[in-house]
């Protein structure tokens, strides 16, 4: 598998469905074209397809495992386009083992697993687009995939199982990875503009042209959060397939017109002597490393009781080198961890149940991995992906909404038998209101009860690189 390519999948591609608006982005529908005619050239039976529009798992990537999948495009109005495709089962089979057995969590889905997860198997149009103009004049058979919100990194090996196992059964079969760019480019557009939108699609676009997947690897999540895209985890599978080759990279198309970003991309691959993948892995061993000998002795402690629990099975003792007010004072404490930005657990303690405030770290840090009922529980291959903090409360004091600061306090909301806390200066609450809605939320307190409130600080310890 030599050949790779990025497709976009806005409807009004669709002649049935643009209506004469689809000759504004001819740039678009021609790339897509050229890329169908070079396919339908090649001496190819399977076409894999990575989408963003299937059923999205937060711990694994769904493969459909079905003799069939169709679809139409009825919900934007055209249901007479409509497309089945048969599903090539035994490459299908071996993803899936080689994806399990590298610790990939993969869903099977077929129509009774969907049906459980209460959806339908369909042909998305994430899928069904770019499909449309792939089979126009040959039929094919079909992996279809639905990435998951893994980190980077586990999509990068994933794509890199999908490549191995096509070598192995010797597949005639292309990669097409289907997502478009950032849906904020315009405040005319269809979405909430950000100026974030036109700087992701630009550095998306030169990493790819550079032919150095680390560059796309490198985005930061700020400039990704902040885009509004939906094709960047497509990329990350795809960079992943192309692992170990030299990458030739022709952008056919480009063009924001209606405030999306379309990038049309095709791939050509030679063998190459070097691997990201082993640049990759050198790069996450020396962060651990790092993470584990330098910058914050909290946010350390936590992350070494994180390894030692998961290598031994018990809880690591509190080092007797560590500061007097780590082994001697008693406090709440909480830990959160997050993966690339998304919070994985988050587990603390109002005020001190342990000795001092190095067990607390240690018995939370342990907690927010395999005990918050919000998250499946970390394994061991995350640990390294996860950026840790952890937050020491100071006494809570009682106050009212007027003494309130959603950068400064933490907020505590409590009747006679149920209590909620709110850490401060959290992402995405930017009011008193949205923190004390949230904290009777998790509470179990309705807004119209008579609850108290307490507010509190906290001394906060990053990771010395977590930049967000």
């Amino acid at each position: 598998m030599d050949k790779f390519y990025l497709m976009p999948h806005p409807p009004i591609m669709i002649d049935e469905i643009g209506k004469g608006q689809e000759k504004q982005i001819t740039k678009t529908i021609n790339s897509c074209k050229q890329i169908s005619e070079e396919i339908n050239s090649m001496d190819i039976e399977t076409i894999i397809i990575i989408s963003p529009h299937g059923l999205v798992f937060r711990d694994g990537i769904a493969i459909v495992d079905s003799d069939k999948l169709d679809g139409d495009l009825s919900k934007f109005g055209a249901g007479e386009i409509k497309l089945q495709m048969t599903i090539n089962r035994t490459l299908t089979s071996e993803i899936i083992e080689n994806a399990t057995a590298e610790g990939i969590g993969v869903a099977p889905l077929d129509k009774y697993t969907c049906a459980n997860y209460g959806a339908t198997l369909e042909l998305d149009h994430g899928a069904l687009i770019p499909l449309y103009y792939i089979t126009q004049k040959k039929k094919y058979n079909l992996v279809h995939i639905t990435y998951g919100m893994l980190s980077k990194f586990e999509l990068y090996k994933f794509g890199m199982i999908i490549s191995e196992s096509v070598k192995k059964l010797q597949s005639k079969a292309v990669l097409v990875a289907s997502g478009d760019l950032s849906h904020r480019l315009k405040k005319e557009g269809p979405y909430s503009y950000s100026p974030y939108g036109e700087k992701f699609d630009t550095e998306f676009l030169s990493a790819l042209e550079s032919g150095n997947m680390k560059n796309l690897l490198n985005i930061k999540y700020e400039l990704i959060k902040e885009s509004g895209e939906c094709g960047l985890r497509s990329m990350y599978i795809l960079a992943g397939a192309m692992d170990g080759k030299d990458i030739d990279t022709n952008i056919l198309s480009y063009e924001d017109t209606f405030g999306v970003g379309y990038g049309v991309v095709k791939f050509n691959t030679t063998k190459s002597e070097k691997k990201l993948s082993v640049e990759l892995k050198k790069d996450q061993e020396n962060n651990k490393i790092e993470k584990l000998s330098k910058g914050d002795l909290y946010t350390q402690l936590a992350r070494k009781s994180l390894y030692y629990y998961y290598d031994k099975g018990h809880y690591l003792k509190e080092p007797d080198d560590l500061p007097h007010e780590m082994l001697n004072e008693r406090r709440g404490v909480f830990v959160s961890l997050k993966k690339e930005g998304e919070l994985k657990g988050c587990i603390g303690t109002i005020g001190a149940i342990t000795d001092n405030v190095a067990q607390e770290i240690i018995r939370n840090a342990i907690s927010a991995a395999t005990q918050d009922p919000r998250f499946p529980k970390v394994s061991k291959d995350e640990l390294g992906y996860l950026d840790i903090s952890v937050d020491i409360l100071f006494e809570p004091e009682p106050c009212t909404l007027n003494d309130l600061n959603v950068s400064e306090y933490g907020v505590i909301v409590s009747t006679l038998d149920k209590r909620g806390l709110l850490l401060p200066n959290l992402d995405g609450i930017n009011s008193v209101d949205e923190q004390i809605k949230i904290a009777l939320e998790k509470a179990g307190i309705n807004y119209n009860e008579d609850f108290l409130i307490e507010r509190f600080k906290v001394e906060r310890h990053k990771e010395n690189n977590l930049d967000y």
